[in-house]
């Protein structure tokens, strides 16, 4: 049992002991007495601050990229390059960090839709946030103006969705050297919407 632990440090026990339950067992296998176990509390105190277990596994997978999201472009945009690659290395860190998790959720999103509420979720949130920042590239003219940034936020993250859940499982195909295939997203990406890109020279 957890002794002298304050209840902020008992919620995140459960949150990572549900998270990582969850990811090897799935939602059958991941019951509250076998979280609240990891936990080192008793299912009392699992449901004192979750109500119910759908509660606390969908919490523990919004809450696995919370730290990404602390994350934001900037306010006014500079080197694109540099701004969108920073934060498109953040985001796909956090994704394949947990990798495992957030691929069983997909694989049961049909079965237990509540799992994964659209807008509450850190895609949800990661899109809105760098639809914003598109919108200021083309307000400053270093974008095109005729694309929709909501459209192509969320094809940019899909990209980068696909390549940070299959990479491991798949690595046919993809091939090449992440960092560089990384590079290459952001790169064709800003080429796309228009933004004009300093090459710097290979040698």
């Amino acid at each position: 049992m957890v002794i002298n632990a304050t209840p902020m440090e008992i919620k995140q026990r459960l949150l990572d002991a549900a998270a990582r339950i969850y990811a090897c067992a799935g939602y059958r296998g991941a019951t509250t007495r076998r979280i609240a176990q990891e936990a080192g509390v008793n299912e009392l105190t699992l449901f004192r601050h979750f109500g119910s277990k759908a509660e606390l596994l969908h919490t523990a997978i919004g809450s696995c990229q919370a730290d990404a999201d602390d994350f934001d472009l900037p306010a006014e945009p500079g080197d694109a390059v540099i701004e969108l690659s920073e934060w498109a290395a953040r985001r796909v860190a956090e994704i394949r960090r947990h990798g495992a998790l957030i691929r069983t959720a997909l694989g049961e999103v049909e079965e237990h839709p509540d799992l994964l509420r659209p807008s509450e979720h850190p895609m949800t949130v990661s899109g809105a946030r760098l639809a914003a920042y598109l919108g200021r590239l083309q307000h400053s003219g270093a974008a095109r103006s005729e694309f929709d940034p909501r459209v192509a936020a969320m094809m940019f993250l899909s990209v980068l969705f696909v390549d940070a859940i299959l990479r491991d499982v798949m690595p046919g195909l993809f091939g090449g050297d992440a960092a560089h295939d990384l590079d290459e997203h952001v790169r064709i990406f800003l080429r796309g919407i228009g933004v004009e890109i300093q090459e710097t020279a290979k040698g």
